[in-house]
């Protein structure tokens, strides 16, 4: 049950230059592109004092007021859709990330333990490997519930209210009001924010963690064991009827109580191992990288290798270790290590397919493959096939030129790149691609 928390001098902190100045330093290591005054951290920074100096007057005198978020759309991840971000300005990311600091020990001291996203010390694979958990426990039944466009569609008053369950200090409520309802630019013109918390803004994390806490608080009192990261949310229960019944009534309470929509076309009821979390699925009771996570990797390192691009090889090397060294780091916790030599074979490919594009001619080819050691019939059989250059990346030929260890002691060496010649990008990382 909620718990007022007597916090008197919390206003007063928000409005003191100390706190808005380190809460800049944090502004300032997340990066991020300009509001909708086109002013840059860079900018911002070159008058520090005197911005600081003038948010605090405004905050303290109320005369503060957040401009219009800029609306940024981004395709998802798995290429269904596109995702609407807000980018406020340096100012207002200023003000939002210091009230993120100042409310986030009050509300997450009493969020529940099964709530993994956007907290202190928690991850992601904290989450997944607590669903495995309760799915070996003897729960493989999974409700997925998916909430239709869930940070548009937050209720402000019911938001507020809950928020002034737990603080005292009014002033908090009322500029969380303020920035809440501050508006989205969209070419140009200003809409007002009647519902919704702009994904994209500091505060957005912990204003959508105190609106779903309400669901958390339900599941318990049900007796339900769950995981939810944001407004990723997995129940787990011992039976496909259960499971149903589950889906039914924790549905209600959502779109009645918590006035929000489930998408019921994404939500499912399945065995574990048909329903993707956070990239994972638990498979007999392991961990393993979900098939549409596995897949848009795919096509990521397709997007990275394209064909007939302006840039040098060694360009494209970077731009790949950097892109796969986070993919494979998350998805390290897989049990079936196969599934990242899949994405690396499948790189390795890309890459050869291009090392036989760019010799342009079979001729050049052959003597290139002659060079690197392969016997010439072997050489001739492959380049005189007419075979396309993705199957020829395949051929013994080829990868005999090309074997995997050549990718690792490429570091020192020159190669032909586009007709220019480039220095390998240091690869003494990239030891997954051996």
């Amino acid at each position: 049950m909620s718990q007022l928390i007597e916090e008197p001098r919390l206003f007063e902190s928000l409005c003191s230059t100390l706190y808005l100045g380190v809460d800049f330093t944090l502004v300032k290591r997340n990066r991020g592109a300009p509001g909708i005054d086109g002013v840059s951290i860079e900018d911002f920074e070159a008058r520090l004092e005197e911005e600081l100096s003038q948010l605090q007057q405004e905050l303290t005198n109320w005369t503060y007021k957040p401009s219009p978020v800029r609306r940024v759309e981004i395709p998802k991840p798995d290429g269904k859709g596109i995702r609407l971000l807000g980018i406020p300005t340096v100012r207002d990311r200023v003000v939002q990330t210091t009230l993120k600091l100042l409310l986030e020990p009050i509300f997450d001291a009493h969020f529940s333990p099964n709530s993994y996203g956007f907290r202190p010390g928690r991850s992601q694979h904290q989450a997944v490997q607590a669903a495995q958990r309760i799915i070996n426990s003897g729960k493989p039944y999974v409700v997925d519930i998916d909430l239709s466009k869930f940070f548009d569609r937050i209720h402000h008053d019911r938001l507020i209210a809950r928020m002034g369950q737990f603080i005292t200090d009014k002033r908090i409520l009322r500029l969380v009001g303020i920035l809440l309802r501050s508006g989205v630019m969209i070419n140009g013109v200003v809409t007002p924010s009647q519902e919704g918390a702009m994904q994209g803004g500091p505060l957005s994390p912990v204003l959508s963690n105190i609106v779903l806490d309400e669901l958390d608080q339900e599941l318990e009192k049900r007796g339900l064991e769950f995981c939810r990261f944001a407004d990723d949310c997995n129940i787990f229960v011992k039976s496909q009827k259960a499971a149903e019944r589950v889906m039914e009534t924790v549905s209600q309470f959502i779109e009645k109580k918590l006035k929000l929509k489930v998408n019921r076309d994404k939500s499912q009821v399945a065995r574990s191992d048909q329903v993707k979390f956070l990239g994972f699925t638990v498979v007999n009771g392991t961990i393993a990288i979900a098939k549409e996570a596995l897949q848009t990797a795919l096509c990521k390192v397709k997007e990275l290798t394209p064909r007939g691009t302006h840039k040098t090889l060694a360009t494209t090397l970077k731009e790949i270790n950097q892109w796969y060294e986070g993919w494979s780091n998350y998805y390290s916790l897989t049990y079936y290590p196969s599934q990242l030599r899949k994405i690396e074979a499948h790189i390795r490919r890309r890459l050869r397919s291009r090392l036989v594009y760019q010799q342009k001619r079979k001729k050049p080819l052959y003597k290139a493959l002659i060079k690197r050691g392969v016997p010439r019939k072997q050489a001739a059989n492959a380049v005189f096939s007419n075979n396309s250059r993705w199957a020829l990346s395949a051929v013994r030929a080829v990868t005999r030129a090309y074997p995997n260890s050549w990718f690792i002691n490429l570091k020192g060496q020159e190669v032909r790149s586009d007709q220019k010649m480039a220095h390998w990008f240091d690869v003494s990382q990239w030891v997954h691609l051996a």
